[in-house]
C-alpha cells in the first residue's frame, strides 16, 4: 500500500515536544535516549520524560504494552517535558490509541504503517 506524505512547509521554533511511542521492546526508550543526547550535543536545553509499561510482559501490540518517551528540547530554557505534544512518533496502532489525547490539535503524527494491520487495529481495540 502506498504511503501519502504531506509535505509541510519548513519552520523554526524554539521549542518542541515529541512524543515516541510502540511496544515495550520497540526501543523506544532507546530512541528517545539518542535523540536527548544528540540535541543537548547541538547545545538545545532538555527535559525528558520516559514512560514504562504498566505490565511486565503485556502482550504485543496491547494497550497495556505501550512504552513512551517524551522529549521536550529548545533553544531557550525548558523546566518541564512538556504538556502536550507538537509531534507524535507510533510504532503500531496501540501507540497510537494511548497517546493520541496526548498531541496538540494540529499536530504531526508520525506512524509506521507496518504496525496498523488487521492484527494490530485488533490488539488496540479500532476493530472486533
Amino acid at each position: 500500500m502506498p504511503t501519502t506524505i504531506k509535505k509541510k512547509p519548513t519552520e523554526t521554533r524554539e521549542n518542541v515536544v515529541i512524543l515516541f511511542a510502540g511496544d515495550s521492546g520497540d526501543g523506544i526508550q532507546l530512541t528517545g535516549s539518542q535523540f536527548t543526547d544528540t540535541n543537548a550535543l547541538f547545545g538545545n536545553d532538555v527535559s525528558t520524560f520516559p514512560n514504562f509499561p504498566a505490565e511486565i510482559r503485556a502482550p504485543q501490540g496491547t494497550l497495556a504494552g505501550v512504552s513512551g518517551y517524551q522529549l521536550h528540547f529548545g533553544s531557550v530554557e525548558i523546566f518541564t517535558p512538556g504538556d502536550q505534544a507538537d509531534v507524535l512518533v507510533v510504532m503500531n496502532a496501540a501507540a497510537l490509541k494511548a497517546n493520541l489525547g496526548k498531541l496538540k490539535v494540529g499536530g504531526t503524527i508520525i506512524a509506521n504503517t507496518d504496525g496498523f494491520d488487521r492484527k494490530n487495529l485488533r490488539l488496540a481495540g479500532y476493530i472486533d
